[in-house]
């Protein structure tokens, strides 16, 4: 069976594309989004078989304007998974912590930093449109100044290190994510059961 294409929202190595790996293995073909909406459009169109949507974060809440795009979109939902979520503080190679003055992320992920980001009063949290985004968008840069918050492997996709690992507000963090695509009948009905990802970013 030829593997599946699924659509996210983000560039390569956010915690979306994560799950997907995690949900079906090596064999599938993540298809990155700019938006939520889009999305939901490239399962329309038939771009995609499924999309993997994130509906509810352990720390930050509901992920509303993902929730709504699965709401306006008509997609059936036909399974579930969830990730483990370890966000870390990526930057250039050679910046120190000291010397950085923003961090760059989605608005959900910086939700999910409130405790770091208070200890640390002199970075400045800027929204992106995804974790792997900004980090991609802090290398094109080259600023020294500049940090993304965003998955270790997406800090390696980019060429950025990591200066602080574990910065979410509790260990428990977890988002969950809701597989929609235009058939019921696309997943078996034990898809749920069998899609909870439990996965350590750091393995």
């Amino acid at each position: 069976m030829t593997p599946p294409v699924v659509a996210y929202q983000g560039a390569p190595g956010a915690f979306s594309e994560q799950a997907i790996l995690e949900r079906w293995g090596e064999g599938v073909s993540p298809l990155p989004c700019a938006t939520f909406a889009d999305v939901a459009r490239a399962v329309q169109d038939g771009r995609a078989r499924f999309g993997l949507l994130p509906v509810e974060n352990s720390i930050a809440g509901p992920v509303r304007e993902s929730i709504e795009a699965i709401a306006a979109s008509g997609l059936a939902t036909v399974g579930e998974t969830a990730l483990a979520i370890r966000l870390c503080l990526l930057a250039l190679p050679g910046a120190t912590l000291e010397e950085l003055r923003s961090a760059e992320s989605h608005p959900v992920a910086l939700r999910q930093c409130g405790a770091f980001l208070h200890a640390h009063p002199w970075l400045t949290p800027r929204e992106a449109f995804d974790t792997a985004g900004a980090a991609h968008e802090v290398a094109r840069a080259g600023d020294r100044t500049r940090a993304a918050i965003a998955a270790a492997r997406a800090g390696e996709l980019a060429g950025l290190v990591v200066l602080a690992r574990g910065i979410e507000d509790h260990a428990g963090n977890v988002t969950r994510f809701t597989i929609v695509a235009r058939d019921p009948g696309a997943l078996p009905s034990s898809a749920l059961d069998r899609g909870r990802a439990r996965a350590n970013l750091e393995r």
